[in-house]
């Protein structure tokens, strides 16, 4: 990047040139004759022109708009130079007036910009007056979308170390000149003032009937719904919620879970304090639509669901279905009865255990025959529930998967008890045939030295334990496959249950219709290059990717991934310890 610079004839010597970057506004491209207000970042040695001020104005009156616009931005906007369309103006000595004013506002140095009639380039100089040692300045001309970049909030890179972040630190500091000066484009030329301006709102500022109509009619909603919500958070944490049947069943469902995050979500939005800054907005427009098209999609279910008597349908084939798992489940445990795959099973353990699962399927049968008069009416109260979202729906399904699989939940418990009671067994009566003993206070190995007697009794023990383990093994193969195929099941609706509640889907369609507003950095088209004239840029806005907007502005949500390792869950399977559902209660997670 170069900078160019004319002399005024105050010193003749000449010293490295240096890069002067003035950031000037598309929309001012035509705007007439004036001088050019904005901000000087001596940082970086750029000019950031906000607006154009026309002819005629009072230089007092000037600097008093902008010590206010100072006070109400805490910008330091200042008069930067002096802007000449030479098609709106033919005076020969508007170049010696516009010289002038540069003594009157006393900025160092003074930029002038002009326009040459039709021609596609500018010419752009500086004045250094009270310079003792002028410099050759190269000037580089950076045109930019006022209104896409006051709009726009930039992120910083993923990558925060190096060239990047020092390049992103520069970036900010003048989308955020620009972003905080938006009291200066408040005023339009409609305004009946002593300062007239050019800026990108200059022919009306930007209005909406609806949009305004929306935000009186969110006060009394807010108002209401804030109400409503501290009433139902009064009743949750009451007492009586806090006595063990109802804490049982709040901590254990899915559904009261959901219910209480929405719950969240929704104090959330409701909450009458502004939004500190872009990431907390973000964060409540987020939920905003999450929550919108979560309640869309639940109504959208319902509708489906009590249309053409559908729940009747679904009632009358939850009773086969049942009973056809049943069914199967027996014909397993026939089979393991048996000689499954030809194994040699012990032939009295595995009629009592046979026996033992076959009465639980009875009992399961009987529980779901007895429960069949009141099943349509159950889903059709449950259906209603969907008008609360397609989560808590989704939960529910969730729920009504587990009662409904309770047998096999028994089973897979029962099974695994036993074979983890006898793999402990046998790596205890191990250690007793080394010589070792596991130490419970000191939580190691130790030597011990054990009598015949012991040993005697150690040997059956561990014989009948080896002998029997296969057959408690298939038993607990068999229900643990059972179990896992259902947790997967669970797993995978609850998956789709945090997808929704933790998409920034406001985000989502803001990169899609609006990209620039998500900008993640800029660059930067050369527009015209020409010797002896300064070297003309458009600055253009880089969107954030889908991955990033995900990834910056998930919500928080709740964790439905097992603790586990894969090490850990294979360790745990072989043990014969319990494997508890995925969706962990309470673990919240960003």
């Amino acid at each position: 990047m170069n900078r160019g610079c004319m002399s005024t004839g105050v010193h003749p010597c000449r010293v490295t040139a240096m890069v002067l970057k003035v950031f000037f506004p598309s929309c001012c491209s035509s705007a007439d004759s004036g001088i050019l207000i904005g901000r000087w970042i001596s940082e970086q040695s750029s000019a950031v022109i906000l607006a154009v001020v026309h002819f005629p104005f009072i230089p007092v009156q000037v600097k008093q708009y902008l010590g206010e616009v100072q006070h109400v931005t805490k910008v330091n906007v200042s008069v930067l130079g002096s802007w000449s369309n030479s098609k709106q103006e033919k005076e020969e000595s508007l170049s010696e007036f516009l010289e002038d004013l540069g003594t009157i506002f006393c900025h160092e140095p003074w930029i002038q910009i002009s326009k040459e009639g039709d021609s596609k380039f500018w010419s752009c100089s500086t004045l250094q007056k009270h310079s003792k040692d002028p410099q050759e300045e190269e000037i580089i001309l950076v045109y930019y979308d006022q209104r896409k970049v006051m709009l726009s909030h930039l992120h910083p890179p993923l990558d925060t170390s190096g060239q990047r972040a020092e390049d992103a630190s520069k970036l900010s500091a003048i989308f955020d000149t620009v972003a905080r000066s938006q009291v200066l484009f408040m005023t339009d030329r409609y305004d009946e003032g002593p300062i007239k301006l050019t800026h990108w709102q200059s022919d009306g500022v930007e209005a909406s009937i609806i949009v305004e109509l929306l935000k009186q009619a969110s006060v009394p909603a807010c108002m209401l719904l804030t109400f409503l919500l501290s009433l139902v958070s009064g009743i949750c944490r009451s007492r009586l919620l806090k006595l063990w049947p109802l804490s049982f069943l709040w901590s254990k469902l899915s559904t009261c879970e959901q219910l209480g995050h929405r719950l969240q979500h929704l104090q959330v939005i409701s909450s009458n304090k502004k939004a500190q800054n872009q990431n907390q907005f973000m964060r409540k427009a987020n939920i905003f639509v999450s929550l919108l098209i979560d309640v869309a999609l639940g109504i959208l279910l319902m509708s489906w669901l009590y249309r053409k008597n559908r729940i009747g349908h679904l009632a009358d084939t939850l009773i086969p279905v049942a009973d056809h798992v049943a069914e199967e489940l027996q014909d397993l445990l026939q089979w393991l009865m048996g000689a499954p795959a030809g194994l040699k099973m012990n032939r009295a353990l595995d009629q009592v255990l046979g026996r033992f699962f076959l009465y639980h399927i009875h009992l399961w049968i009987s529980y779901i025959h007895l429960l069949s008069p009141f099943i349509e009416m159950i889903l059709w109260y449950v259906g209603l529930s969907a008008c609360l979202g397609l989560t808590v729906a989704l939960c529910i399904l969730s729920d009504i998967i587990a009662l409904l699989t309770f047998h096999i939940y028994c089973f897979y418990v029962y099974g695994a008890r036993l074979y983890c009671l006898k793999i402990y067994g046998l790596s205890s009566l191990w250690r007793l045939f080394r010589g070792k003993k596991w130490n419970v206070l000191r939580q190691r190995v130790d030597s011990c030295s054990y009598d015949l007697d012991q040993l005697f009794i150690g040997t059956l023990l561990f014989t009948i334990l080896l002998f029997l383990l296969p057959t408690t093994a298939l038993y607990y193969l068999v229900f643990t496959l059972l179990r896992l195929l259902v947790v997967i099941v669970q797993g995978l609706i609850h998956l789709l249950v945090d997808l929704i509640d933790s998409l920034p889907l406001y985000s989502l369609i803001l990169r899609l219709c609006r990209s620039y507003r998500l900008a993640a950095g800029v660059k930067f088209r050369v527009l015209e290059q020409q010797d002896g004239k300064p070297l003309r840029l458009l600055m253009q806005i880089n969107p954030l990717s889908y991955g990033a907007v995900i990834q910056t502005y998930r919500l928080p949500t709740y964790s439905c991934y097992p603790r586990d390792s894969w090490a850990s869950l294979c360790k745990k399977l072989f043990l014969g310890e319990l494997i508890y559902p995925w969706k962990h209660k309470g673990d919240k997670q960003n």
